[in-house]
Protein backbone atom coordinates (compact mmCIF):
# COMPACT_ATOMS: atom_id res chain seq x y z
CA UNK A 1 0.00 0.00 0.00
CA UNK A 2 1.29 3.39 -0.94
CA UNK A 3 1.06 6.75 0.78
CA UNK A 4 1.21 8.75 -2.45
CA UNK A 5 -1.52 11.32 -3.01
CA UNK A 6 -1.39 12.12 -6.73
CA UNK A 7 -2.11 8.80 -8.38
CA UNK A 8 -4.27 8.29 -11.45
CA UNK A 9 -6.99 6.84 -9.23
CA UNK A 10 -6.99 9.75 -6.80
CA UNK A 11 -7.07 12.27 -9.65
CA UNK A 12 -10.10 10.47 -11.11
CA UNK A 13 -11.84 10.55 -7.72
CA UNK A 14 -11.12 14.28 -7.38
CA UNK A 15 -12.43 14.85 -10.91
CA UNK A 16 -15.73 13.26 -9.85
CA UNK A 17 -16.11 15.99 -7.21
CA UNK A 18 -15.23 18.73 -9.71
CA UNK A 19 -17.80 17.41 -12.21
CA UNK A 20 -20.60 18.18 -9.75
CA UNK A 21 -20.43 21.89 -10.63
CA UNK A 22 -21.10 21.60 -14.38
CA UNK A 23 -23.69 18.85 -13.81
CA UNK A 24 -25.65 21.04 -11.40
CA UNK A 25 -25.34 23.98 -13.80
CA UNK A 26 -26.71 21.89 -16.69
CA UNK A 27 -29.82 20.78 -14.81
CA UNK A 28 -30.45 24.09 -13.08
CA UNK A 29 -30.19 26.45 -16.05
CA UNK A 30 -32.39 26.07 -19.13
CA UNK A 31 -30.46 26.14 -22.39
CA UNK A 32 -30.59 23.99 -25.55
CA UNK A 33 -29.85 20.34 -24.73
CA UNK A 34 -28.99 21.15 -21.12
CA UNK A 35 -30.24 17.75 -19.93
CA UNK A 36 -28.24 15.92 -22.59
CA UNK A 37 -25.07 17.69 -21.43
CA UNK A 38 -25.91 16.82 -17.83
CA UNK A 39 -26.34 13.14 -18.75
CA UNK A 40 -23.01 13.11 -20.60
CA UNK A 41 -21.26 14.62 -17.58
CA UNK A 42 -22.96 12.12 -15.25
CA UNK A 43 -21.71 9.29 -17.47
CA UNK A 44 -18.18 10.72 -17.30
CA UNK A 45 -18.48 10.88 -13.50
CA UNK A 46 -19.68 7.27 -13.44
CA UNK A 47 -16.72 6.26 -15.58
CA UNK A 48 -14.32 7.88 -13.11
CA UNK A 49 -15.93 5.83 -10.34
CA UNK A 50 -15.23 2.57 -12.15
CA UNK A 51 -11.82 3.56 -13.47
CA UNK A 52 -10.34 4.81 -10.20
CA UNK A 53 -10.49 1.37 -8.61
CA UNK A 54 -9.38 -0.34 -11.80
CA UNK A 55 -6.25 1.80 -12.09
CA UNK A 56 -5.49 1.55 -8.38
CA UNK A 57 -5.38 -2.23 -8.64
CA UNK A 58 -3.71 -2.31 -12.07
CA UNK A 59 -0.83 -0.07 -11.02
CA UNK A 60 -0.71 -1.26 -7.40
CA UNK A 61 -1.56 2.26 -6.24
CA UNK A 62 -4.13 1.53 -3.54
CA UNK A 63 -3.51 4.38 -1.08
CA UNK A 64 -4.89 5.46 2.26
CA UNK A 65 -5.89 8.75 0.59
CA UNK A 66 -7.67 6.87 -2.17
CA UNK A 67 -9.60 4.72 0.30
CA UNK A 68 -11.01 7.92 1.76
CA UNK A 69 -11.24 10.02 -1.41
CA UNK A 70 -13.14 7.48 -3.54
CA UNK A 71 -16.15 7.03 -1.24
CA UNK A 72 -15.99 10.70 -0.23
CA UNK A 73 -16.19 11.72 -3.90
CA UNK A 74 -19.22 9.44 -4.32
CA UNK A 75 -20.91 10.94 -1.28
CA UNK A 76 -20.23 14.55 -2.28
CA UNK A 77 -21.32 14.03 -5.89
CA UNK A 78 -24.44 12.08 -5.02
CA UNK A 79 -25.36 14.24 -2.03
CA UNK A 80 -25.10 17.56 -3.86
CA UNK A 81 -26.87 16.30 -6.96
CA UNK A 82 -29.60 14.66 -4.87
CA UNK A 83 -30.30 17.91 -3.06
CA UNK A 84 -30.49 19.74 -6.40
CA UNK A 85 -32.95 17.15 -7.77
CA UNK A 86 -35.12 17.50 -4.65
CA UNK A 87 -35.11 21.29 -5.00
CA UNK A 88 -36.15 20.85 -8.64
CA UNK A 89 -38.88 18.45 -7.41
CA UNK A 90 -37.55 15.59 -9.53
CA UNK A 91 -36.89 12.98 -6.85
CA UNK A 92 -38.60 12.31 -3.51
CA UNK A 93 -37.18 13.83 -0.35
CA UNK A 94 -37.44 10.51 1.56
CA UNK A 95 -35.02 8.97 -0.95
CA UNK A 96 -32.42 11.69 -0.44
CA UNK A 97 -32.78 11.39 3.33
CA UNK A 98 -32.16 7.63 3.04
CA UNK A 99 -29.08 8.19 0.85
CA UNK A 100 -27.68 10.83 3.20
CA UNK A 101 -28.36 8.85 6.40
CA UNK A 102 -26.67 5.78 4.90
CA UNK A 103 -23.67 7.85 3.87
CA UNK A 104 -23.33 9.50 7.28
CA UNK A 105 -23.52 6.11 9.00
CA UNK A 106 -20.87 4.67 6.67
CA UNK A 107 -18.53 7.62 7.26
CA UNK A 108 -19.01 7.33 11.04
CA UNK A 109 -18.44 3.58 10.89
CA UNK A 110 -15.28 4.01 8.82
CA UNK A 111 -14.02 6.56 11.34
CA UNK A 112 -14.66 4.13 14.20
CA UNK A 113 -12.90 1.30 12.34
CA UNK A 114 -9.95 3.61 11.64
CA UNK A 115 -9.76 4.49 15.36
CA UNK A 116 -10.04 0.89 16.54
CA UNK A 117 -8.01 -0.98 13.94
CA UNK A 118 -5.84 1.77 12.49
CA UNK A 119 -7.02 1.06 8.94
CA UNK A 120 -9.38 2.74 6.53
CA UNK A 121 -11.92 0.20 5.27
CA UNK A 122 -12.33 -0.04 1.51
CA UNK A 123 -15.67 0.29 -0.24
CA UNK A 124 -17.63 -2.94 -0.51
CA UNK A 125 -19.23 -4.33 -3.68
CA UNK A 126 -22.85 -3.89 -2.55
CA UNK A 127 -21.92 -0.27 -1.80
CA UNK A 128 -20.45 0.19 -5.26
CA UNK A 129 -23.57 -1.38 -6.80
CA UNK A 130 -25.77 0.91 -4.66
CA UNK A 131 -23.84 3.99 -5.81
CA UNK A 132 -24.15 2.86 -9.43
CA UNK A 133 -27.89 2.30 -9.06
CA UNK A 134 -28.33 5.67 -7.33
CA UNK A 135 -26.43 7.31 -10.19
CA UNK A 136 -28.58 5.43 -12.74
CA UNK A 137 -31.72 6.61 -10.95
CA UNK A 138 -30.45 10.19 -11.06
CA UNK A 139 -29.50 9.73 -14.70
CA UNK A 140 -32.97 8.47 -15.59
CA UNK A 141 -34.62 11.32 -13.65
CA UNK A 142 -32.32 13.79 -15.38
CA UNK A 143 -33.50 12.56 -18.78
CA UNK A 144 -37.14 13.13 -17.76
CA UNK A 145 -38.44 10.64 -20.32
CA UNK A 146 -41.89 9.45 -19.32
CA UNK A 147 -41.42 6.23 -21.33
CA UNK A 148 -38.62 5.25 -18.89
CA UNK A 149 -40.79 5.62 -15.77
CA UNK A 150 -41.22 1.84 -15.18
CA UNK A 151 -37.46 1.30 -15.46
CA UNK A 152 -36.81 4.35 -13.28
CA UNK A 153 -39.08 2.91 -10.57
CA UNK A 154 -37.29 -0.46 -10.67
CA UNK A 155 -33.89 1.23 -10.41
CA UNK A 156 -35.17 3.32 -7.48
CA UNK A 157 -36.17 0.25 -5.47
CA UNK A 158 -33.06 -1.75 -6.44
CA UNK A 159 -30.92 1.14 -5.21
CA UNK A 160 -32.79 1.13 -1.90
CA UNK A 161 -32.21 -2.62 -1.59
CA UNK A 162 -28.47 -2.32 -2.28
CA UNK A 163 -28.13 0.66 0.05
CA UNK A 164 -29.53 -1.52 2.83
CA UNK A 165 -27.34 -4.51 1.91
CA UNK A 166 -24.20 -2.35 1.82
CA UNK A 167 -25.10 -0.80 5.16
CA UNK A 168 -25.40 -4.30 6.64
CA UNK A 169 -21.97 -5.23 5.24
CA UNK A 170 -20.45 -2.06 6.72
CA UNK A 171 -22.17 -2.80 10.06
CA UNK A 172 -20.66 -6.29 10.03
CA UNK A 173 -17.21 -4.78 9.50
CA UNK A 174 -17.80 -2.48 12.43
CA UNK A 175 -18.96 -5.36 14.62
CA UNK A 176 -16.02 -7.56 13.58
CA UNK A 177 -13.69 -4.63 14.24
CA UNK A 178 -15.16 -4.27 17.73
CA UNK A 179 -14.83 -7.98 18.53
CA UNK A 180 -11.20 -8.02 17.34
CA UNK A 181 -10.24 -5.10 19.56
CA UNK A 182 -12.18 -6.48 22.52
CA UNK A 183 -11.30 -10.12 22.09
Amino acid sequence: MQNRIWTISNILSALRIVLVVPIVYCVSIEFPNNRVYAVILILVALATDFLDGYFARLYHQVTEVGKVLDPLADKIAIGVYAIVLVILNEIPLWYVILVLIRDVLIVLGAFIIKQRKGIVPQSNWPGKIAVTLIACFFLLRTLQWESLKPITDIVLWLSVLFMLISLIVYAQRLYIGRSITQG
